[in-house]
């Protein structure tokens, strides 16, 4: 396995929009997505993308992916908020989580973010085992909120 990390293109994105699917069925919540390819298109490779993409391959396909964009604090400044961090199931537990997460560590440096911040679900052990590994603080005190428009 010779796993190539690099930054998304417009051409990726419906092999990206298949792991988007892949990960909202992981998570029980397919009927959710509603976003489209040409939408991905739109807000991420047009004049201001609103978020950027980091994918990894394997003999040419895309096997995981990690979406970011940056959010900001009014205590800290310049954060970076990783979306989704996602494998595929078959190429689970080969190290490629760990190749995309460290990627997108360093483009939080780059960008001088003084954060990265995510969410993971609470039922996710595998997930939550993973970032443990980074001494990642977990908060369990924050209820998230939304609105849906």
């Amino acid at each position: 396995m010779d796993i190539n990390i690099r930054k998304a293109t417009k051409q990726d994105l419906p092999e990206i929009l298949d792991l988007i699917m892949e990960l909202a069925a992981y998570e029980n919540a397919p009927e959710q997505v509603t976003i489209s390819l040409k939408q991905l298109e739109e807000d991420g490779f047009g004049t201001s993308p609103l978020f950027w993409i980091i994918i990894a391959e394997d003999s040419a396909q895309i096997v995981g992916m990690s979406f970011y964009y940056i959010r900001y604090s009014t205590w800290k400044g310049k954060c970076l908020y990783l979306e989704d961090l996602v494998v595929k199931e078959t190429m689970r537990k080969e190290g490629i989580g760990k190749l995309l997460f460290d990627a997108t560590l360093e483009e939080a440096k780059k960008m001088n973010a003084k954060l990265m911040n995510w969410q993971v679900l609470d039922w996710n052990e595998p997930a939550i085992s993973f970032y443990k590994k980074y001494n990642a603080m977990l908060d369990e005190e924050w209820i998230n909120g939304k609105i849906i428009l």
